[in-house]
């Protein structure tokens, strides 16, 4: 065990805690893509002092970019003495939204019993504090060391990653040979390796209708109650058929090794935008249902997607007036590196070493952006790995444990060490 790779990174105790309190105080709500500049500039400063080169990449194309909620990404470089392996660690700085049931303000960064609270503290501000500090640490004990180092804060993983990985990914930040590791602190916790994630198709479902008075419905044709037969069909059919498939993926928790299917979203009718108004008198000519699916490394996409359209399709045969559009949103494929990947191999060794035990290899029921790293940057050697508790996430209380931080800063480090220097004792 090197001792005094693992002392760096205790010395740095105090400061990963304040690091990650700062960044919790930037409040990085996704959506709308609240600032973001500031939380990237935050961070690429506190990087140059620390020798790194800094690129501010805005994504002007990306959706929801706007000189209001630019989607600025911060990508900082270190490189060695000598060329080697480029090891990049990736954290998204965005947050979904407080909302309610908070015992403590969600954007203070509140520290008490050994933990930091905060929107983002799990997920995953946290994380990325760790990598900073993990890098921090192998710098200064390996000043000599070969290769280069990157960390960066990208936009809107929370909502896609469009505006920041994908984006990074179309113009080459994460291909070879620029870049050869990547590893994503995203919480799931301090002792697991995740390898990948389910698929995802999220698309939009439209059922139409003919506008009328809403006192003589007889005389138009409702869209709402025509997504109602949708719905019906689903619960009657597609579930259940999706609740008997299931995967050899390691996917956790337990209940996301099935097939599954949300309803994200119902809009029909007047629109929301008029809350808490008066009601409309008119029969509504327009629903969309928006569908969050989540697939398995066994299944394929056009047959999942075939699951849907075959029942909508049934349903305009037999169902009188039924008219419907269906309309892709996102699709991406399920995805599990290979555990003898370098990268896994070298944090394996690592949580071998801090915790005395091999690590679980693990799916995420959810993707994140490693999606963008492989179908984009056509890397495969990525990883997350990262310190605290999925199941935190987007709660009320999010928290990330000081310990936690500091021992999975100490697996990256180890991590950075066998990559770049090959050392493994």
């Amino acid at each position: 065990m090197d001792e005094q790779l693992l002392k760096a990174v205790e010395d740095r105790a105090d400061d990963l805690v304040a690091l990650t309190a700062d960044l919790i105080r930037f409040p990085t709500v996704n959506p709308p893509g609240e600032a973001y500049r500031p939380c990237a500039e935050f961070l690429g400063a506190r990087l140059k002092k620390r020798g790194f080169e800094t690129e501010f990449i805005r994504a002007e194309d990306a959706p929801g970019d706007s000189d209001r909620y630019p989607r600025v990404n911060i990508v900082a470089r270190f490189d060695g003495r000598s060329p080697g392996a480029c090891v990049h660690f990736n954290s998204h700085i965005d947050v979904v939204e407080a909302g309610d049931g908070w015992t403590v303000d969600p954007f203070a960064g509140v520290v008490k019993d050994g933990r930091v609270y905060g929107r983002g503290a799990c997920d995953m501000k946290g994380g990325l504090a760790a990598s900073v500090i993990a890098a921090e640490a192998f710098m200064a004990t390996y000043p000599d060391f070969p290769g280069a180092i990157e960390i960066s804060g990208t936009a809107d993983e929370e909502s896609g990653g469009f505006g920041g990985v994908a984006h990074l990914a179309r113009l080459g930040y994460f291909s070879k040979p620029k870049v050869d590791h990547v590893i994503i602190p995203e919480p799931l916790n301090k002792d697991r390796i995740c390898l990948g994630h389910r698929g995802v198709w999220w698309a939009e479902i439209e059922t139409k209708g003919e506008i009328a008075h809403g006192s003589m419905p007889f005389l138009g044709d409702n869209a709402v109650r025509h997504m109602g037969a949708v719905l019906q069909a689903f619960e009657e059919e597609l579930f259940p058929a999706l609740d008997r498939k299931m995967t050899r993926m390691p996917v956790v928790p337990e209940g996301a090794r099935r097939s599954t299917m949300n309803i994200n979203s119902i809009h029909g009718g007047q629109t929301e935008d008029f809350r808490p108004g008066l009601p409309s008198p008119n029969v509504p000519d327009s629903c969309r249902l928006t569908i969050d699916r989540r697939f398995l490394l066994e299944e394929d996409i056009v047959t999942v997607k075939a699951e849907v359209i075959g029942i909508l399709d049934r349903l305009k045969r037999e169902r009188k007036k039924f008219d419907y559009e269906i309309r892709d949103l996102m699709e991406v494929l399920p995805l599990m590196t290979e555990r003898d990947a370098p990268v896994v191999k070298a944090v394996a060794k690592g949580i071998m070493e801090v915790f005395d035990r091999e690590p679980d290899y693990v799916i995420s029921p959810g993707t994140y952006d490693q999606k963008h790293v492989a179908r984009i940057g056509h890397l495969y050697d990525c990883i997350a790995y990262g310190p605290g508790i999925l199941d935190l996430a987007h709660r009320p209380d999010e928290w990330v444990g000081i310990a936690d931080m500091v021992e999975s800063a100490k697996v990256m480090a180890i991590g950075l060490n066998i990559l770049l220097t090959g050392t493994t004792d």
